[in-house]
């Protein structure tokens, strides 16, 4: 259940960052794909950055303002579509553009174009989601730079739940690599992981980093966060099923790790539960499960004030972002539903799911 109020208070803090700074910043529907929510944020935001076809044509029928696209590759059956959704589009090597600029060039509308760099500099603490590893895919190294290749833009993407020293770090590189061919660009966009709406960012800082960085080199700067503008707006309700022993009371949760939030398996974090706290906090320990067949389908330990029975809600916080664009329907097993929370305090059912939708995809 996305909470709607929670929601506008993040877009509120964005809007203020575009126009202290003079940034745009474009929603990263890989995090967040929640379309129902598409009109509000438009108020907000300029547009949305797109990662395949599905999720830029998601952003054309729902989201009014500018879709920009990037991907590793593009294939060329849904190129022509993805440029019929799409206002810029960033490739990921020369190869790509030399591909795919013709149908650009002939394209009845105007498409601006770029290319994403490497800076090559490493400030993600988890290296599963590091984009500047060695021998990482993503973008062009400045050993492999073609200065002679124009293009309107650049685009790279260092962060991951990262404030603005570790941006600071990133343009310190692209400044050392690229800055020759910084001031020729209309454009520059510093990627995603900007962590805006956690509570110690410095924004502050942020907004005189960008101002400065693009008085420098007369380029519009965008920011594309995805879970910056969904934390903690969203919450994920589960019923315990069963209690199980097994050297320490094991909940069997209707919620799965595998199926409904893979993030916590993939991260290795135990999310919060409102009520709840870290073992030997509270009187009672127990570790929750999901009720698939996978061994590692577990949630976390956690302590409550009295123990847990069969038919206890659980409420964990902040699963509005990587929840629903990453659930699957392993064993078979259900979907939660998807709900919001108005500021009348109103909740409206959004979508359920049931046995046609683990049919179909199959």
């Amino acid at each position: 259940m996305l909470d709607e109020e929670l929601l506008i208070r993040n877009l509120e803090l964005c809007r203020t960052i575009e126009e202290k700074s003079g940034c745009k910043i474009l929603l990263a529907q890989k995090a967040f794909s929640m379309y129902a929510v598409y009109g509000l944020a438009a108020k907000y935001l300029a547009g949305t950055a797109a990662s395949s076809l599905f999720e830029a044509k998601l952003a054309a029928d729902y989201f009014p303002g500018e879709n920009h696209i990037y991907a590793p590759a593009y294939r060329e059956e849904e190129f022509g579509e993805i440029l019929r959704c799409c206002s810029h589009v960033v490739f990921n090597s020369y190869a790509q553009l030399e591909k795919f600029l013709p149908e650009i060039r002939a394209c009845e509308k105007k498409i601006e174009y770029g290319l994403r760099i490497n800076p090559e500099v490493s400030t993600c603490q988890n290296p599963m989601y590091d984009p500047c590893a060695p021998g990482s895919r993503f973008g062009v190294t400045a050993e492999h730079f073609d200065r002679g290749v124009k293009v309107d833009g650049l685009h790279f993407h260092t962060l991951c739940e990262q404030g603005v020293d570790d941006l600071k770090k990133t343009l310190a590189k692209v400044e050392e690599k690229f800055g020759d061919c910084l001031r020729g660009m209309k454009w520059v966009n510093f990627g995603g992981g900007h962590f805006l709406t956690k509570e110690d960012y410095d924004v502050e800082e942020l907004i005189r980093v960008i101002r400065e960085f693009s008085q420098k080199y007369g380029v519009q700067v965008y920011l594309e966060p995805g879970e910056a503008v969904a934390y903690n707006t969203g919450f994920l309700v589960s019923r315990v099923m069963d209690i199980v022993q097994n050297g320490i009371d094991i909940a069997v949760t209707d919620a799965s790790a595998a199926c409904h939030m893979p993030q916590v398996l993939e991260e290795r974090y135990r999310p919060d539960i409102l009520g709840a706290g870290a073992p030997g906090e509270y009187p009672y320990d127990c570790r929750l499960g999901g009720n698939t067949c996978l061994g590692d389908d577990v949630i976390g330990d956690y302590s409550f004030p009295q123990k847990l029975m069969p038919g206890d809600l659980l409420i964990f916080t902040d699963m509005a972002h990587y929840t629903m664009v990453k659930n699957n329907f392993f064993n078979g097993v259900n979907l939660p539903a998807i709900a919001k929370l108005g500021g009348d305090g109103r909740v409206e059912i959004l979508k359920t799911f049931g046995y046609e939708d683990f049919r179909s995809k199959l």
